[in-house]
């Protein structure tokens, strides 16, 4: 299901296509604009009871409810983006002229920007969960080093400890910089440790030590990734930098403003639909959940879902340059959500660099689908588990990595029944390519379905999974859910259209 390549399937009449992506698009715009009047309509409401902001546009006030967005954006103006350049001029300096001390010199900037935020009780937990993590590898067992990162992840929601560290700073935000960075810094920690298990990276501990500080402090990933694993970095990191020409020059200094200016078209996005469009605020008040109207209500999911993907093409974005003018490789940035068509396809093009780290440690070392569909089962329950904890373990992540479970497993399945070999000859009998195709779309329109609802429970909460579910799969089977399959069937078709490779 949803799994075949362009390649694999037959190109449609172009009237059909054009078709397809002018539903999709109008079906956007007009979703969106049902969200903002109903926001106009309510602002008032709303801005009493969940305190809207003054905005950047004239006319219009701010939704600050997501807290993601606000917390980067609050840290961005006071430090983050200031620090991040620092790091930018660091490299290109010691790159030109002191090239064999520009990773000491990241490393020790890293370190310094760490403890100015952080301070120095923040910087030494980190430093007290690298130490452990350190010495534990170094026994080569994989299952204690595992043991290990679960336990020191674990601790960081211990009460008592919370609260102590909470005492150590005078905002709640300084908190939750220090609960991401370490949560964050847990991956690196657990990559490192499985790279010596397999395979011992250095004759030395010094040497190890150095390059594990350089990994875990890299200003621009410390904070929020993406992610990138411990032997690509070292491998990638070690790649001698020489002195480019005056094309490559220009061709670095071409991607750089080219990028930036990206970056900025996608935070004023973000900015401006937090502006027009309170979904935000709407959906943390159930009452208005329920009065919302159909098109309002299909517009608060599209833009619940298409704001937390602009919102990581910025969180991303900018680390992700940082890195690449390093010599680094990180991971792609997120795809576009509307063209995703199945519970795979997001896994492994949202956050690349979170799905290759589940791969290689998790999924594959598990059996993976090497050993037979059960183990492929319990391989994907596994790193859905992982991931589970690794947000926080609360009940709504719980369902949410359950449901991603269930629509992976179910893909695999339909997947597998429909490449049998007694199917797969009755559809080549039965349907032609283009029918093949429109069979496909037809199938992920479900899976598209099942993905928005999957995703309104991590971003909203059970009760927002639980209103959307009731209102359009119960109340609206026949009034709201047909349209609503319709235009993801489109959607689909445009995702099939639109990603040269399978999802």
């Amino acid at each position: 299901m949803a799994s075949k390549s362009k390649v694999d399937l037959a190109s449609l009449p172009q009237t059909e296509i054009i078709t397809y992506w002018a539903l999709s698009f109008g079906s956007h715009l007009y979703s969106f604009y049902e969200l903002h009047r109903f926001s106009k309509e309510y602002e008032a409401g709303l801005e009493r009871e969940l305190q809207l902001e003054k905005g950047f546009f004239v006319g219009f006030k701010k939704d600050p409810a997501d807290f993601e967005w606000s917390f980067w954006s609050e840290w961005a103006k006071k430090s983050l983006l200031w620090s991040l350049l620092g790091h930018g001029v660091i490299s290109r300096f010691t790159c030109t002229f002191f090239p064999k001390l520009r990773v000491p010199a990241l490393l020790l900037y890293g370190l310094l920007a760490a403890c100015s935020v952080l301070g120095v009780k923040g910087v030494s937990v980190l430093l007290i969960h690298l130490l452990v993590s350190f010495t534990i590898a170094q026994l080569r067992r994989p299952a204690l080093s595992w043991a290990c990162s679960l336990l020191l992840l674990s601790s960081l929601h211990f009460k008592p400890l919370q609260d102590l560290q909470r005492s150590w700073y005078e905002t709640e935000e300084q908190y939750y910089l220090l609960l991401f960075s370490v949560a964050v810094g847990g991956l690196r920690f657990i990559s490192f440790s499985l790279e010596h298990c397999w395979c011992p990276l250095e004759a030395g501990g010094v040497v190890q030590m150095y390059w594990l500080f350089s990994y875990s402090f890299y200003h621009p990933l410390f904070y929020n990734g993406p992610i990138i694993t411990y032997k690509d970095y070292i491998q990638q990191m070690r790649t001698p930098t020489k002195e480019g020409s005056q094309d490559e020059a220009n061709s670095m200094y071409r991607y750089l403003v080219f990028r930036a200016a990206r970056i900025l078209l996608w935070w004023f996005i973000a900015e401006y639909m937090i502006h027009v469009m309170y979904m935000h605020s709407i959906q943390a008040n159930e009452t208005y959940l329920q009065i919302l109207p159909p098109w309002a209500l299909g517009g608060l999911a599209l833009a619940l879902v298409q704001f937390f993907y602009v919102k990581y093409l910025v969180l991303f974005g900018l680390p992700s340059m940082l890195a690449t003018l390093d010599g680094l490789l990180p991971p792609k940035l997120p795809r576009c959500v509307s063209i995703m068509y199945s519970f795979t396809g997001m896994w492994r093009h949202f956050d690349e660099g979170l799905y290759q780290w589940l791969i290689r440690y998790i999924y594959v070392p598990l059996g993976g689908s090497r050993h037979g569909p059960l183990y492929k089962m319990l391989s994907t329950g596994l790193a859905f588990g992982f991931v589970c904890l690794w947000h926080g373990g609360h009940d709504y992540l719980q369902y949410w990595a359950l449901m991603n479970w269930t629509g992976v497993l179910v893909e695999n399945g339909l997947r597998t029944l429909f490449t049998s070999s007694f199917i797969h000859s009755f559809v080549e009998r039965s349907l032609s390519m283009r029918m093949k195709r429109r069979c496909v779309a037809l199938l992920s329109a479900f899976s598209t379905a099942m993905l928005i609802l999957s995703n309104l429970v991590f971003l909203g909460g059970i009760h927002v999974g639980r209103i959307f579910w009731k209102r359009v799969f119960v109340q609206g089977w026949c009034t709201i859910a047909p349209p609503m399959l319709a235009f993801l069937y489109c959607f689909a078709q445009v995702g099939l259209q639109w990603t040269p490779d399978p999802a």
